[in-house]
């Protein structure tokens, strides 16, 4: 039973979580690195011995979420099986082996006075994710926030409710392992939408919320929030080809980049090509995506191409989360950035080109969280630039900014030494 059921105070649920994660906070501020290894480990052994009961569990989400009426998309973000797991274990032993980040030197400096100085990273304290139907965050979230020596309170979808509780089992039984304090992971015990706004306003016991959802919980949380928030928006992601392409990349660069999962936030959304390339390169590759089973929403000129359809206003801009892409011709790499500096989210965008200077022009005068050339924009993904896994990836441009692993859940501190050292 969740919370709502038990007719639950969730005033009083929340600041109970709350409390107690401070005290957690608190131990965990400087908690020896191996014991948050071997939370890790013991947990992702946890995690693989359990899968029977985590699949039952989440045969029950998949059910509530077709009752529901989730997307296609959305279901396959629910969706669990062994090869999932297998992925969620995989993570965590991979959050396990990256360096602690607590305590790192990221600067250090002698003054003339006699101080020595140095800056060094240190926890942020307790921090809320907020996060819809992807049960593999609990996971991902519970892990980086503990290694950065961090308390968390976890509040999962409605949708992904007897998942994420699963899992969760499996991280406390690690931190158990470790002797380390239960409440350093804490997922919220009901479906209960107050629950969110508590959280929201939890100044006293919570130092960050990170939102990873669609574009309705993001902009909630923005909106209502009285904590610190790393957003996580949209990933309206663009892809430009330009007419100095290698046509075999750009082929295989679009369809991964479209087709691999589309209801991921590094899934391409809208595909911009070179006019000079346009009758050629453009149509192969629209013929590909159609192919494929793509509906492709393309602007006057490529809706000549079969198997297109007329794109709309709201096509530019727009996050699908499924097999659609928008389609469009520009005048080369100024006209793209124009066109993704009017619609884009400052996620992700890619560059398909030879050509260096379009390349170099392109990563310059964009700003957006994350750039690539010639590569699948699937890619924009903590755990694939080697962060052991992500807690989402930040848009905006205060603290985090792309995937936000350990270190980026950590601020830092000054250390300052002197040897009786006064000040004239």
């Amino acid at each position: 039973m969740d919370g709502t059921e038990r007719g639950e105070d969730i005033a009083g649920l929340m600041t109970g979580l709350g409390r107690a994660a401070r005290a957690a906070a608190a131990e965990l501020a400087f908690a020896d690195p191996e014991a948050k290894t071997r939370a890790l480990e013991a947990a992702a052994d946890a995690v693989w011995a359990r899968r029977a009961e985590i699949l039952a569990a989440n045969a029950e989400d998949m059910e509530f979420g077709a009752a529901k009426g989730l997307s296609p998309a959305m279901m396959d973000r629910l969706r669990l099986d062994e090869e999932r797991i297998g992925g969620i274990v995989a993570g965590l032993r991979a959050v396990a082996g990256q360096p602690d980040p607590v305590g790192a030197v990221l600067a250090e400096w002698d003054m003339p006075s006699g101080l020595h100085i140095k800056r060094v990273r240190t926890p942020l304290g307790v921090i809320g994710v907020i996060y819809e139907s992807r049960p593999n965050v609990t996971a991902d979230a519970g892990a980086l926030c503990l290694k950065a020596g961090n308390a968390v309170i976890l509040r999962g979808g409605s949708e992904s409710f007897h998942s994420s509780r699963a899992i969760h089992a499996c991280l406390i039984e690690g931190l158990k392992a470790a002797g380390l304090p239960e409440a350093a992971i804490q997922l919220v015990p009901t479906r209960d939408r107050a629950a969110v706004s508590e959280m929201l306003k939890m100044v006293e016991f919570i130092d960050v919320i990170v939102p990873r959802g669609g574009k309705g919980l993001v902009g909630l949380v923005q909106r209502e929030a009285r904590v610190p928030v790393f957003a996580h928006l949209e990933g309206i992601v663009h892809l430009y080809v330009d007419a100095s392409a290698d046509p075999a990349k750009a082929l295989r660069v679009v369809l991964n980049a479209k087709t691999r999962r589309t209801g991921i936030c590094g899934a391409a959304e809208c595909l911009l090509i070179d006019r000079p390339v346009a009758a050629t390169l453009g149509a192969d590759l629209i013929a590909a995506l159609v192919a494929a089973g793509v509906r492709v929403h393309a602007d006057e000129e490529l809706a000549k191409l079969p198997g297109t359809t007329p794109a709309t206003a709201e096509d530019w801009g727009r996050e699908y989360l499924d097999m659609d892409i928008a389609a469009k011709v520009v005048d080369g790499v100024d006209d793209a950035i124009a066109h993704i500096r009017r619609y884009g989210s400052n996620h992700t965008e890619g560059v398909i080109a030879e050509d260096d200077a379009v390349a170099e022009r392109f990563f310059s005068r964009l700003d957006s969280a994350i750039l690539m050339r010639n590569a699948s924009t699937q890619f924009a993904d903590g755990g694939e630039f080697g962060m052991g896994g992500e807690i989402g990836i930040a848009t905006g441009k205060l603290h985090a900014r792309g995937p936000v692993g350990a270190a980026e859940l950590t601020s830092f501190k000054y250390l300052v030494e002197g040897d009786g050292t006064i000040r004239g």
